[in-house]
């Protein structure tokens, strides 16, 4: 990361989606780069023991990200603090085909996936643009390149993601404020996994794309953690015809075992 970090995305980070894998990989990067935590995810425990091995202030907010009232409660944890950089890592993705899920599975992708960083969005970058600096993180996925089946939803969600940050990242450079979508690959965490326990070919640690993330702040709309990754998504949106894309995704994806809500 640049050498002056905190002093341009401090003092404080909130970072939604902290419980484990890509979230706590997160907060450890932030933490080392000197920066004090907002933590926010649903489950309380994995977010106290994850603070209690950071070095700075740290605050925990336990609420579900997929609901106004958590989302109150994330933005009220943080009044009165200068929160200089947001990583929206929260993300749920309900597997399966669509006209055999429950409405609100997808409904709560839509809500976690799409609301909650738009509403971090409002809530925070207001005052970045106003201090002339910040930082706002998007994480994405190569799935949202093209439809993918069983994950069509939460595809068509990261989508969401991904523009709506390369959008924002031209409406607030001028502004001093860095945005930027990390479109990640497989990632070796909980969440998406494979359920057979066979790691994709290019799958990256949690910490290879925290670092690829935070490391992409000030230098363009979007990075792709990993070479692979990066082949795979220049084969996928550029080579490939759209059904010969979405027919490969689907097998790769035949595999997947439902994950937890950050």
């Amino acid at each position: 990361m640049r050498g002056d970090f905190g002093q341009r995305y401090g003092p404080w980070a909130l970072v939604a989606g902290a419980s484990e894998g890509l979230g706590a990989a997160f907060a450890h990067r932030l933490a080392g780069a000197g920066l004090n935590l907002i933590l926010a995810a649903r489950r309380e425990q994995p977010l106290a023991a994850l603070a209690e091995q950071l070095p700075t202030r740290t605050i925990t907010v336990s609420a579900d990200l997929a609901t106004t009232d958590g989302l109150d409660r994330v933005v009220e944890a943080a009044d009165g603090l200068a929160v200089g950089l947001v990583v929206a890592n929260a993300a749920y993705s309900p597997i399966g085909r669509l006209i055999e899920m429950d409405p609100a599975e997808t409904t709560r992708a839509l809500d976690l996936n799409c609301r909650m960083p738009l509403r971090l969005a409002h809530d925070f970058l207001p005052a970045m643009a106003a201090r002339g600096r910040g930082g706002f993180v998007v994480m994405s996925s190569l799935a949202g390149l093209q439809g993918s089946p069983p994950i069509s939803v939460y595809a068509a969600t990261k989508a969401f993601g991904a523009i709506l940050a390369e959008g924002l990242w031209a409406e607030l450079r001028g502004a001093g404020v860095d945005v930027v979508t990390c479109v990640a690959g497989a990632v070796a965490t909980p969440n998406l996994a494979g359920a057979k326990g066979r790691p994709a070919p290019g799958t990256q640690t949690p910490d290879q794309v925290a670092r690829t993330a935070l490391r992409g702040l000030g230098r363009g709309p979007r990075v792709i953690p990993g070479l692979t990754m990066r082949f795979s998504s220049a084969l996928m949106s550029r080579l490939l015809p759209r059904r010969t894309a979405i027919a490969v995704i689907a097998r790769a994806s035949r595999d997947l075992s439902p994950p937890s809500a950050g």
